[in-house]
């Protein structure tokens, strides 16, 4: 069997040779898109929440650096040995290097926890360090967190709406970045990676990455369907899924190039590596790229294509297209007839 290039396959999908019919089947997308809301919602409630890191409920850290012992169980225990009832989050974040975090404890706690620390790991005092953040601080963030995204998506739809000079790609643009917030983050709880700031700043980046793609798509969709009334060739519905199946490798090229880097982060850095500083953000981007690529191809177009297909313009043009396809399959099942007709007389003249 012979293989297809990827620049042939790229070729016959922007020459309508080959298609995928994404419009056409946009029930199913959403269908599947409203399902994995729901289960993203519901995740974290079962859960009970989202695993928040220290900067958002507050409490006390102690880092332990340089130490060859990095035992889960070492640091719970020179914790549990002054506040019994604690329940520590002991990680190994880098190599030679332990992380723990507490609810907030008194001066006279933190000392004594530094020093069973000292004693656990084996290290000297200046290998212990202690931190404190108040439950305002992680208020605040999480508050200015909110407002970014709040105005962050006010503007992006009065930028595209004027941009496209139709709401109607707006609201379509703004329904799939929904969908994928809310994946990524049903997701990211599933993982019980900690939220924190470094997540915060990947969940509003995969944002913007969402868009561009989805815009350079809705570019291609305006460019296939102006002076549409003028042609009879294909419906609306037919060139909005024309013009993703054009773009649709370079969709793909784009969104491989973003995540390599970031499932190098992931896999090899914090996974392999114990590079767990970088886990929170790393999570979030992989996920949110490959989401908003999906959601572009998947959601934003077919919506933008179902918000049009019921107005009178498009409903017309549509029956010009269909009225046009029937005389054409009038036309060429009747030439045959004609031939055949023209033959038979012709040879009964021959014959008189």
């Amino acid at each position: 069997m012979r293989v297809t290039s990827f620049s042939r396959f790229g070729n016959e999908l922007h020459s309508g040779k080959r298609s995928y019919p994404f419009v056409a089947k946009r029930n199913l997308w959403f269908l599947i898109a409203a399902i994995a809301v729901l289960v993203s919602i519901i995740i974290p409630v079962v859960k009970g929440g989202f695993n928040l890191g220290i900067d958002f409920r507050g409490g006390s850290e102690f880092t332990v650096s340089d130490t060859q012992n990095t035992e889960v169980g070492a640091g719970e225990q020179a914790v549990n040995d002054v506040v019994p009832d604690a329940v520590p989050r002991v990680t190994n974040i880098a190599p030679e290097t332990m992380r723990i975090q507490t609810e907030q404890l008194t001066d006279d706690q933190t000392l004594d926890v530094r020093d069973n620390l000292i004693s656990a790991y084996e290290v000297s005092e200046d290998q212990v360090t202690s931190s404190f953040v108040g439950p305002t601080w992680g208020e605040d963030v999480s508050r200015q967190a909110l407002i970014g995204l709040v105005v962050f998506i006010l503007l992006a739809a009065v930028l595209m709406t004027i941009y496209f000079r139709t709401w109607k790609m707006s609201v379509a643009a703004m329904t799939a970045l929904v969908v994928v917030m809310i994946v990524t983050a049903g997701l990211y709880s599933l993982s019980d990676f900690e939220v924190t700031p470094s997540a915060i700043i990947g969940f509003l980046t995969i944002l913007s990455y969402a868009l561009y793609d989805t815009v350079v798509v809705f570019d291609k969709i305006r460019e296939n369907t102006e002076d549409l009334d003028l042609s009879t060739k294909r419906t609306f519905a037919e060139q909005v899924n024309l013009a993703v199946n054009q773009t649709l490798v370079r969709s793909i090229n784009t969104s491989v190039v973003a995540v390599l880097p970031v499932a190098s982060i992931l896999f090899i850095g914090a996974l392999l590596l114990g590079a767990g500083t970088l886990r929170d953000l790393s999570l979030a981007l992989f996920i949110g790229i490959i989401l908003g690529t999906l959601g572009t191809i998947f959601i934003a177009a077919p919506m933008y294509a179902f918000l049009r297909l019921n107005e009178p313009e498009m409903r017309k043009q549509e029956k010009k297209v269909r009225n046009r396809r029937v005389q054409e399959a009038e036309a060429g099942s009747a030439a045959p007839a004609l031939t055949a007709h023209g033959s038979t007389a012709h040879g009964a003249t021959a014959r008189g």
